[in-house]
């Protein structure tokens, strides 16, 4: 396969979640590629920041406000997307929250705020972008982030990996309805990658929770949030123009479910 099938020059891509994390890296590994990345988060200056990053290494992007949860602005983001070029090419849905919760003290406003960002802000991604890319006849990729949570029980991780199943089925299904098209729809379950959303105790405390999945990991190590945008390029890209349907693990070697 020559490089060039990871060559995005010419394509539009939306990322969610794109201020800071996998979200952020993705932005600027698609944006390298060549890829134009609307850059979309529902914190605003991360937003702005991850787009001059790549506009100031040569790359073109822009920056969105977006609340995952509110379907009217996916709709207005994408919209955005296709003015400038026309087109929508790539849809990386990589915005989420955690909560962490026994399953016994897990409250129905908890739940419900994390199914409707992992879970339903995902879905309204994947519906408005698939039927953008219908409208246009383009064959696009749309590529959704699940989550290591979905191979195992995890204490206290209810809700997120419940949520995260969820994407996993959608993604299965969705590539099942939109391939006639040309829609290729795939999922990245990252194991334990060092983010915000990981990294949030103490020095101390950050090195407890690692060292398990350090010595879980046949490869003995955590991962970094390029080691995950890396997956989600091979998925917008033509290296996977054959890969429907499918979900990619980079977690280190943690699972390795049939």
């Amino acid at each position: 396969m020559p490089l060039t099938a990871y060559d995005l020059t010419g394509r539009t891509a939306i990322v969610t979640g794109a201020a800071a994390g996998i979200g952020r890296a993705t932005a600027v590994l698609l944006a390298e590629a060549g890829a134009t990345v609307h850059c979309a988060d529902l914190d605003d200056q991360g937003a702005r920041a991850t787009a001059t990053a790549i506009t100031a290494s040569g790359g073109s992007a822009h920056a969105h406000h977006l609340d995952v949860t509110r379907r009217d602005e996916i709709a207005a983001v994408v919209d955005a997307a296709r003015s400038t070029t026309g087109r929508l090419d790539v849809m990386a849905n990589i915005a989420g929250i955690m909560h962490s919760s026994a399953v016994l003290e897990t409250e129905e406003a908890d739940l419900d705020r994390v199914w409707n960002t992992n879970f339903k802000g995902v879905l309204h991604g994947c519906q408005e972008a698939a039927r953008a890319m219908i409208a246009t006849g383009t064959r696009g990729s749309v590529v959704n982030m699940a989550s290591g949570a979905i191979d195992t029980g995890a204490p206290g991780l209810l809700c997120y990996g419940a949520a995260k199943a969820a994407v996993v089925q959608l993604t299965r299904t969705l590539a099942t309805e939109v391939g006639g098209h040309g829609i290729r729809v795939n999922a990245v379950a990252p194991g334990w990658v060092r983010t915000a959303m990981t990294e949030r105790h103490t020095a101390e405390a950050q090195q407890q929770a690692e060292r398990p999945m350090i010595r879980m990991s046949p490869l003995g190590r955590v991962g970094e949030p390029e080691d995950i945008a890396h997956t989600v390029l091979h998925l917008a890209s033509d290296a996977s123009s054959f890969m429907t349907g499918q979900i990619l693990r980079p977690n280190g070697g943690v699972a390795m479910p049939w």
